[in-house]
């Protein structure tokens, strides 16, 4: 069986590594806020040319923690609406009703997956503060018109960046091209941990101060709380571990679109849709690689026959989901067809060219 991912064999790579980080966080005795989470936040700050990261416990408080942040320094309320994209995993809405926002969906590009960006202009109103763009699937969604918009409405840009560590737009990374950025290291991940994690990168310092104040119980300094806080620390071991695999990020993410670019070429069967190769290689990290097809159980079912593991994501849409039925009655075509065809193939820096050739040559033939 060729699996969909294989995160055990990409951490043995680094094994040595690795034992060797956990070791000395065992041994340091200090497993909270210590000197191997600043050398991570460091390090992220540097390989993302932005000012500030801040270590937190997953990619969902990341983008909560945001949110939450502006509210605390006054450029939100409660009730205020944020755009969010329509087709998204369901954490972007999540971080959004926890901080007592609305989300205001806009329906994807069907050919990229990602928020219309020309549907934006007619969501706003006068209570939108912000806009959250998620790079699904690490495929990178930014332009100027974007830039523009956020301006002229005085809008905050909020990237969702859990799926696209390394990618870029005109030179410049994802999760620094608006005004702050939440990050994922859940395993599966692209820079993935060895358990939960996450980090926020911003370029506001007073913004910076307050996420991390309200990340540790509300407190930047000891029994002082200035806020009604959260308690949401990246752990030591799990800063170590990132640390050892992020100087391998860029060699994986180019790893992903060798394979993609193979997959955009070669697989010719006109019953499958191809997701679009960049014109920038550079621009997508492919943290997945999704084709849409009519009948995606029967394509599944062929696929599994044949020794391939194949995943969906995601299957339901989060405005068609118990935890937000006040949204079911919603009209989202697109969403919904999205939803309905898309099919993730095997796509990781472990997956050999051999693999990869008998990916192709059965999605080839199927009939």
């Amino acid at each position: 069986m060729i699996k969909f991912l294989d995160i055990q064999k990409i951490n043995l790579q680094y094994q040595a590594e690795i034992e060797e980080a956990l070791i000395r966080v065992y041994r340091s005795g200090w497993y909270l806020q210590g000197e191997e989470n600043k050398i991570f936040e460091k390090s992220l700050s540097t390989f993302l040319n932005v000012p500030n990261a801040i270590g937190v416990g997953n990619g969902l408080d990341a983008l909560r923690l945001i949110l939450r942040a502006y509210i605390e320094l006054g450029f939100m309320q409660e009730g205020d609406e944020i755009i969010v994209p329509a087709n998204t995993y369901i954490a972007s809405l999540l971080a959004i009703t926890d901080n007592n926002l609305i989300p205001i969906m806009v329906e994807p590009n069907i050919n990229n997956f990602n928020i219309d960006i020309t549907k934006i202009k007619e969501k706003i109103s006068s209570k939108t503060k912000g806009i959250m763009l998620v790079h699904l699937y690490g495929q990178i969604v930014f332009d100027e018109n974007l830039i523009n918009l956020a301006e002229k409405f005085n809008l905050k840009i909020i990237e969702d960046n859990a799926q696209a560590i390394g990618a870029e737009w005109k030179g410049k990374r994802s999760g620094t091209l608006g005004d702050a950025a939440g990050f994922s290291f859940y395993p599966g991940k692209n820079l993935g941990a060895l358990g939960d994690g996450g980090a926020v990168t911003c370029k506001d310092e007073t913004l910076a101060k307050t996420i991390r104040a309200i990340a540790n119980y509300g407190s930047s300094e000891k029994y002082i709380n200035q806020y009604k806080g959260l308690n949401s620390r990246l752990d030591e071991i799990q800063a170590a571990i990132l640390q050892v695999k992020l100087k391998y990020i860029d060699a994986e993410n180019e790893r992903r679109r060798k394979i993609a670019k193979r997959y955009c070429t070669e697989i010719k069967n006109p019953l499958i849709i191809l997701p679009n190769y960049p014109i920038h290689e550079l621009e997508h990290v492919w943290h997945l690689y999704v084709i849409r097809t009519k009948n995606r159980r029967r394509l599944q079912d062929y696929l599994t026959k044949n020794e391939i593991q194949t995943l969906i994501h995601y299957p339901i849409p989060p405005h068609h989901q118990e935890a937000y039925k006040e949204y079911q009655d919603f009209s989202l075509p697109i969403s919904e067809q999205i939803h309905q065809e898309v099919i993730s193939l095997p796509i990781s820096p472990v997956l050999s060219e051999k693999e990869v050739s008998e990916i192709i040559k059965n999605l080839n033939c199927y009939e």
